[in-house]
């Protein structure tokens, strides 16, 4: 492995409130990105981002995560900190005026330099957690691994993060999860390798650690939320028999429609702590966000959609003003957009769009607030002086093309064209 000879204090400590939310439970959306027509970072939807799941009822946030892009720690991009500083800004915010105290969560990456520099300057800045991705070590055996992982908890506590190899990944045995555990600052850690027997060896590791009362488990399977948040593993452990649950989820897929899913997830809460009451009604539930959950994160082909896919419904909703990625070549699969319509219509009573509408008019006031007090310049994404709309139908809306059908997944450029799909031709969205 690389030398980490990177200079960093060492901390073990995490904010008492942060380690009583993270071992309660929470619902902690992933970030996107808001970008403008010139792939520019949107400072103003970005910050209407962060307070939308704050007043919807997240208890944290992921920043700087896979759905906020890899991409943005590109050094010809470089929006890894001003991101980070963005979304920390709305969170203290919503703290300063509702007295309470979210649970901040940076994307840390990379080989052991960046790594390092990451977790520095998250820790700088006010981060609690490091969600720690080990995609690119994938050369490092374990015992490399766990050193890596050892050197970050140095800088920030870890939130410990089993990623699925289709997105950048790698698998991550029992073995290693149960020697990751031994790292005295772990406090949490995401599975998500979208598989039962690989989701079992985290449980298995968690509980013959005998660390349970110290790390909490959150599902970033979601392929299967509702089933994740409702199952108790019952296994034997170093003192007897021990049943474990997932205290909450860390999701891409809570990226959207997030009031619903916090209200989703008290119903959850209640049914597990009343002995199984509505887990009939609930299983029903999970089928239908698994199903929403392949038309945003576009399953049918192989994840490549999955961030488009996201934005698209933001869009729709008007919180973002175009599905735009980074990556110009990055946009919805053919059929996606298909797919996400056939959603809405199946499944009405999971989105939040109501719930946006609402909002839209306190987003602006606290965007401009907190925005002013700040030096750096607004972005001309429209005019400070109106509210964030709902986008209006029937009116050209940039980077929402649709993807035309072809015989094979081929992806398709955003370009500035009038949107065709009938939910916006019906003036619902």
């Amino acid at each position: 492995m690389e030398s980490t000879d990177v200079n960093h204090p060492t901390t073990s400590s995490l904010d008492a409130r942060v380690a009583r939310s993270l071992s309660e439970g929470a619902v902690i959306p992933a970030h996107p990105l808001a970008l403008d027509s010139e792939r520019k970072l949107d400072e103003r939807r970005q910050l209407a981002l962060s307070r939308y799941y704050c007043d919807a009822g997240a208890a944290g946030l992921a920043v700087g995560v896979h759905t906020t892009q890899f991409a943005i720690r590109d050094p010809a991009i470089g929006l890894y900190e001003p991101v980070l500083r963005l979304a920390l800004e709305a969170m203290r915010a919503y703290e300063r005026e509702r007295g309470t105290r979210l649970i901040r969560v940076a994307g840390i990456c990379g080989k052991s330099r960046q790594a390092l520099r990451e977790a520095q300057l998250a820790r700088e800045i006010g981060y609690d957690l490091g969600l720690l991705s080990l995609g690119a070590l994938n050369d490092a055996d374990e015992t490399e691994l766990i050193e890596h992982c050892r050197n970050v908890s140095d800088v920030i506590p870890l939130f410990g993060f089993y990623l699925q190899p289709a997105v950048g990944g790698r698998l991550l045995g029992y073995s290693f999860w149960r020697r990751f555990l031994d790292i005295e600052n772990v406090f949490a850690i995401k599975i998500a390798p979208f598989n039962r027997y690989q989701t079992l060896d985290v449980v298995r590791a968690l509980v013959d650690s005998g660390w349970q009362d110290r790390v909490a488990l959150y599902t970033g399977n979601d392929d299967s939320i509702v089933v994740d948040l409702l199952s108790g593993y019952r296994l034997p452990g170093p003192q007897g028999e021990t049943t474990i649950h997932f205290a909450g989820g860390l999701l891409g897929h809570w990226a959207v429609w997030t009031r619903r899913a916090v209200e989703m997830f008290e119903r959850i809460r209640e049914c597990r702590h009343g002995g199984g009451h509505d887990a009939l009604a609930l299983l029903d539930r999970a089928a239908e966000v698994s199903d929403a959950n392949a038309a945003f994160f576009d399953v049918a082909h192989q994840f490549a959609g999955c961030i488009a896919g996201l934005h698209e419904v933001l869009r729709r909703q008007g919180l973002l003003a175009g599905r735009w990625c980074l990556n110009p070549q990055e946009d919805l699969s053919p059929g996606q957009l298909d797919e996400i319509d056939r959603v809405y219509r199946s499944y009405p009573h999971l989105n939040d769009d109501d719930f946006v509408a609402q909002l839209t008019h306190r987003f602006t006031h606290a965007t401009e607030r907190s925005l002013s007090r700040s030096s750096r310049p607004l972005q001309p994404t429209f005019d400070h002086k109106s509210r964030l709309r709902l986008p209006q139908p029937g009116l050209p809306v940039p980077g929402v093309a649709r993807p035309q059908r072809a015989a094979r997944c081929r992806r398709q450029p955003s370009g500035d064209a009038r949107p065709r799909d009938k939910y916006r031709a019906r003036g619902r969205f």
